[in-house]
């Protein structure tokens, strides 16, 4: 009985060569349009929540060294701003809170600023202002409080309906003192359409807690989940009550 024979294996044509060639181009390149843009958009976000827990973090290492407040609890004369507070409209002096807290960040500006962002950071704190800062304090937030509001990117804006601006944060630096209601349906907030938005048209943004911890949220999430829990100020300036629960809120 004779041996089968031994069938070589049909060499690929130049056909077949440039078919394979053309495809593997063809996967290079979508994979480098699509996959380094969701990079891109998730690297600023990453570098904004390490920025965010970072200042948590600053928040309280100083409520430890002056009396277990943060700065906007605390008295001029025990190093923090309180009563600067008593006076409306003090949206202009919302770098004061994170200057105040200089050391405990390291003496680095760039901490203070959002990545997408199209603000650009002081050389040093010494130069500090609104323009140089991409997050909102809450002024009335506790520690004892985890869930109250103490900071979060500044494009965050009233209403239901993104806009495409900075929200509550005007133009120049000038900056806004804000009362966000607690009751969502009776005073909705948003996420514009700017920093962390790309990709979400009903808005989204990063949040600080009292507990330290930062949260990635939607318009929605946090309408629904957070603004209803973020704790209320009760120490508002002389004529300046709001009528509904509300939580100050400082804007850069």
């Amino acid at each position: 009985m004779r041996p089968a024979p031994i069938r070589k294996p049909k060499a690929f044509t130049r056909v077949d060569v440039i078919a394979v060639i053309v495809v593997i181009v063809v996967f290079v390149v979508l994979s480098a349009m699509l996959w380094p843009v969701g990079r891109v958009q998730a690297a600023p976000r990453i570098s904004c929540v390490n920025n965010l827990k970072q200042i948590g973090t600053a928040y309280r290492i100083w409520a430890n060294d002056n009396g277990d407040c943060f700065p906007a609890s605390q008295s001029v004369a025990n190093g923090g701003w309180r009563e600067f507070l008593t006076n409306a409209d003090q949206g202009f002096l919302c770098w004061t809170n994170y200057a105040v807290m200089q050391n405990e960040m390291g003496q680095s500006p760039r901490i203070v600023l959002c990545p997408a962002d199209e603000r650009q950071p002081a050389p040093t704190f010494s130069n500090f202002a609104n323009i140089n800062l991409s997050y909102f304090v809450g002024v009335s937030a506790d520690d004892n409080q985890p869930q109250s509001l103490l900071g979060g990117d500044r494009h965050l804006g009233g209403g239901a309906t993104p806009r495409d601006d900075y929200g509550f944060s005007p133009a120049g630096g000038k900056g806004n003192d804000v009362a966000i209601q607690t009751n969502s349906k009776s005073g909705p907030v948003c996420w514009s359409l700017k920093i962390h938005s790309a990709g979400v048209k009903t808005g989204a943004g990063n949040i600080l807690l009292g507990d330290g911890s930062v949260q990635q949220v939607t318009s929605g999430y946090f309408r629904s989940n957070y603004q209803p829990v973020v704790g209320q100020t009760t120490n508002w300036p002389v004529g300046h009550l709001p009528s509904s629960p509300s939580v100050r809120v400082l804007f850069p």
